[in-house]
């Protein structure tokens, strides 16, 4: 792991659509909700071994029967981080895509579970994710050879 220092973290972006509301809240048999949960990191290098990494995070419920949205959260929460200076790229790539994103994370989580607490609906936490087991699948599924 390579040494690095967050510098500031904030909020980028944020958005909570619930297009189905008030109906949803009117009908008693909407049946069961299915989330979809996508993650993304973004890296954009700077100067100065500065560094901005974003973690992308959109947290889709839908009624499983008629794929009615019952909310939509998107977010970008962003970590600036300095680095020191170091050679090696993989250790690099693993440092802002493992540990960094690890760090941001709870801060996420604890937006979500807000959103969702103030929507009317059901709170809903996000479980932890392991970002090292997202870096290892990302890495197997660009080697393996196109079919």
């Amino acid at each position: 792991m390579a040494k690095f220092n967050i510098i500031s973290q904030f909020l980028k972006d944020i958005s909570f659509e619930s297009p189905n509301v008030p109906e949803l809240f009117f009908k008693s048999d909407n049946g069961q909700a299915k989330l979809e949960i996508n993650i993304d990191i973004q890296i954009k290098g700077a100067e100065n071994s500065l560094f901005m990494v974003d973690l992308i995070t959109k947290v889709h419920s839908k009624l499983e029967n008629g794929e009615k949205s019952i909310f939509l959260i998107e977010s970008t929460y962003s970590g600036l981080v300095q680095m020191e200076e170091i050679k090696d790229d993989d250790s690099k790539k693993r440092t802002l895509l493992i540990d960094v994103p690890t760090l941001l994370f709870p801060a996420v989580r604890a937006l979500i579970t807000r959103l969702t607490s103030e929507s009317g609906f059901p709170t809903f936490a996000m479980q932890p994710v392991d970002f090292a087991q997202l870096y290892e699948q990302r890495q197997q599924t660009q080697q393996a050879p196109a079919k």
